[in-house]
């Protein structure tokens, strides 16, 4: 194995114990998160948050009101309380803030942290909170052209000493950056759809994301992605390739794994659950596909059970 693999672990959004009182609810979530944060900060290697205003599933499964971070705050915070740790963000959608902006205040939170930040970002795609936000929500085609030039524009910044780039929805002039970011944070491109987004990722991505597919959709999306490489002159190879997974219970038994999954909120989605061979054994298909870094929740959140027998057990096999 060339590169030893990592793990993260991906930040809840909301709160997963209802409590009556709004504001105890919220300062509940806090005081797990940094307990949780606590926990995790020697044995895995980075945290990622979401970026939504109301919780990301639809309004019939989930309370839409209920307590949900601004995704830059609190990786800004976690970043300073959590200096051993990288912080990503999977993904920032490029509507709800300006590219240049966005670049500026990447390049500082890049300067302070001594090069701890992973660039995640997206087209958008919540459409109730962007009309609430008082956003336009344009088509598909359309958020995805802004996500090309979004990117463009973040190069640019990081990188040029005078950046200057004219598009259809976005523009900068002499757009000065300094201190620029030293290293240039890794620039990770959500979604992977094969048309469009994955031919983003080809021309301008570091890494992109899986998220949640199962062993033979990812085959398919990477063999799309080496394509799109191929298309416009890119070396496949220097993309790194992330798996996200919202559904991730470790347990001394597979039935106790199982237990927690079915308890969980996050169980009807994609499931990796079982015992650390079990779970070892479904992450080894993805390392041999060319993931380099996982992104879990772990689905007994706040419990910190199955993280420890997960940083125990199973991420020392991949070290």
């Amino acid at each position: 194995m060339k590169n030893p693999i990592q793990f993260g672990w991906r930040v809840p959004d909301f709160p997963e114990v209802m409590l009556p009182d709004p504001r105890q609810r919220a300062t509940l979530l806090r005081e797990q998160i940094f307990n949780y944060m606590d926990t995790i900060q020697d044995g895995l290697d980075s945290a990622w948050m979401g970026d939504h205003f109301f919780p990301w599933p639809a309004a019939d499964l989930l309370d839409q009101s209920l307590d949900t971070h601004e995704a830059w705050t609190i990786m800004t915070y976690l970043m300073a309380r959590y200096p051993r740790m990288r912080i990503g963000s999977i993904v920032l959608s490029q509507s709800y803030r300006p590219p240049a902006f966005m670049a500026k205040a990447a390049a500082v939170l890049q300067w302070l942290s001594g090069g701890r930040l992973i660039f995640g970002v997206g087209a958008g795609w919540k459409e109730n909170e962007y009309r609430a936000y008082g956003y336009d929500y344009p088509s598909d085609g359309v958020r995805l052209a802004q996500l090309e030039e979004y990117v463009q524009i973040l190069r640019k910044m990081w990188t040029e000493d005078a950046p200057t780039f004219h598009g259809k929805y976005y523009s900068i002039e002499n757009a000065y950056c300094a201190p620029r970011p030293n290293p240039v944070p890794p620039l990770l491109i959500g979604g992977a759809g094969p048309k469009v987004t994955l031919r983003i990722v080809a021309k301008y991505a570091d890494w992109c994301n899986l998220n949640g597919f199962d062993l033979e959709m990812c085959r398919s999306r990477l063999e799309t992605l080496r394509q799109h490489c191929l298309a416009v002159g890119r070396d496949y190879n220097t993309i790194g390739i992330t798996y996200s997974n919202d559904c991730l219970a470790v347990a001394p038994t597979h039935t106790e794994a199982e237990r927690m999954a079915d308890a969980s909120f996050f169980g009807r989605y994609s499931r990796m659950l079982g015992t650390p061979d079990e779970v070892a054994a479904q992450i080894q298909p993805l390392v041999d596909l060319g993931v380099t870094h996982f992104i879990f929740r772990f689905v007994d959140f706040p419990r910190s059970e199955g993280v420890n027998l997960f940083m125990k057990e199973v991420a020392p096999r991949f070290k």
